[in-house]
């Protein structure tokens, strides 16, 4: 509560817990289940004021060791505290953390990007769109997509990050273009396309937007997806290519290709892989970015079906005992050692080294609703509902299988229950369900960004295009 009116939900809340740390704070990327809880119930006002809250938080000024964060970034969380005034009085205050307090000093990145699909959510849900057409919310989403659309060194049309800065926030080796950031960047850009009001002052970014979109699906549908017949394709790479005509574009060595997964990925289905970087793809299986690329249509239709094959053929290492393993397979031994700098939490098979994470229910059954699958996010659920309430709504599980309560996991921890319950509210309301999630989206097959207008080089075909929309 703030000011007497409610802003959000707290982390977690176990009265046994006598040392909560931040988890007594409203999370950005956590209130975003119990928000879709609140709108499916009917109950915008939290949502509402959480969006408005959190917006008036944008501007302030952090430091960590004398530099601030850029112009537009959200906090990944915020306090309410009370502060003592002049003449014996309090006044209670929003205090925000950009990332100076976080284990790793590191910003987060999605932040911005929930919140703008969060403020697509409200308006989809509550028929109330004005409030994505107030000057304050328009200017506020505005400074994310400058931010994120910022030109830099960086070639690719995917978003360059740090490690840490998404639900994944201590070293685990996904610096660079993760693909959860680019999940929720390409949905955050759909969002702000269909909110922006369109005029002298914002039709540059309107363009920019719709060159990014096409851009993006287009390299993440291209360069990101494996299945049995991409990985037989890079088994046979030829290296050191240097032409714009390479088949190899990034130098991807073969060797890369780890012996578990020729022995994992099944005939039918795929996935998109985690990262993407020259001479490095992560091959490991994230579960959030391929859950995403489902809702948002990131993934072309085919692949978005191939993903839900490819978690149904695998679902005794995906789900387990407890939906759903926030990656696969987990760092071991050696790459344990280098990648996660030895962290005691992310340990194999814990936390987010292949933990089991219950708040990825909510968004596993949209992308199983999305595409026609609701036998999977019944069975899912089901699995959830016998073990959640009686072990107390943990954050995580542990073990390869997820049978055991994570070693450090809080309890009543809101986000496993807040996406328990959406889950089951989404089933019984599928018509709101359909408001979350986006089709494929034919207008980008009108824009081609691949050539430039400049530089003289051969243009991309728009056949080309198409077909990687259409697959």
């Amino acid at each position: 509560m703030y000011c007497g009116s409610p802003v959000g939900t707290v982390a977690a809340n176990d009265p046994g817990d006598k040392m909560p740390l931040n988890y007594d704070q409203v999370f950005v990327r956590d209130f975003v289940p119990s928000a879709l809880a609140f709108l499916l119930k009917g109950e915008g006002e939290i949502v509402k004021n959480f969006l408005l809250h959190a917006l008036q938080l944008q501007s302030w000024e952090k430091t960590v060791d004398c530099y601030s964060p850029g112009q537009g970034l959200m906090p990944a969380s915020f306090k309410v505290r009370t502060v003592p005034l002049d003449d014996n009085k309090l006044e209670e205050v929003l205090d925000p953390d950009f990332g100076e307090s976080a284990i790793g000093r590191v910003a987060p990145v999605d932040s911005g990007l929930w919140w703008i699909i969060l403020l697509r959510a409200y308006g989809k849900l509550t028929g109330d769109y004005a409030l994505q057409e107030r000057v304050d919310v328009q200017t506020g989403m505005k400074l994310i997509l400058n931010l994120c659309l910022a030109d830099g060194f960086d070639m690719f049309p995917s978003l360059l990050v740090t490690d840490g800065s998404c639900m994944i926030d201590r070293r685990m080796g996904i610096h660079g273009h993760p693909l959860e950031i680019q999940a929720l960047f390409y949905s955050a850009l759909r969002s702000s396309r269909e909110m922006l009001v369109v005029n002298d002052g914002s039709k540059n970014l309107v363009r920019a937007i719709n060159n990014r979109l096409s851009a993006l699906s287009f390299h993440i549908r291209e360069y990101y997806w494996v299945d049995m017949r991409k990985i037989n394709e890079i088994y046979r790479y030829k290296t050191e290519e240097y032409s714009t005509e390479a088949i190899n574009k990034f130098n991807i060595y073969p060797e890369q290709i780890p012996s578990w997964l020729m022995d994992w990925i099944p005939e039918e289905g795929g996935y998109l892989i985690g990262n993407l970087q020259p001479a490095h793809m992560d091959f490991r299986f994230f579960t959030l970015g391929n859950l995403w690329s489902v809702v948002s249509s990131l993934g072309t239709p085919k692949q978005n079906e191939s993903i839900l094959n490819m978690i149904e053929a695998k679902w005794d290492d995906l789900v387990g005992n407890m939906p759903l393993k926030i990656c696969y397979p987990a760092l071991e031994s050696e790459d344990w050692r280098i990648i996660t700098g030895s962290d005691p939490k992310n340990t194999p098979w814990s936390y987010h080294n292949g933990g089991s994470w219950p708040t990825l229910l909510w968004q596993f059954t949209l992308a199983c609703m999305k595409m026609n699958r609701m036998e999977l996010a019944h069975k899912a659920i089901a699995l959830a509902e016998k073990r959640l309430q009686a072990d107390h709504w943990p954050e995580y599980y542990d073990t390869r299988a997820g049978k055991f309560i994570g070693k450090q996991s809080r309890l009543y921890q809101t986000w496993t229950v807040a996406g328990f319950l959406t889950s089951k509210i989404l089933l019984e309301n599928p018509e709101k369900a359909a408001l979350l999630f986006w089709d494929e989206d034919y207008d980008l097959l009108e824009i081609c960004v691949c050539g430039l207008n400049t530089s003289g080089r051969k243009r991309c075909s728009r056949v080309a295009a198409k077909s990687q929309i259409l697959v």
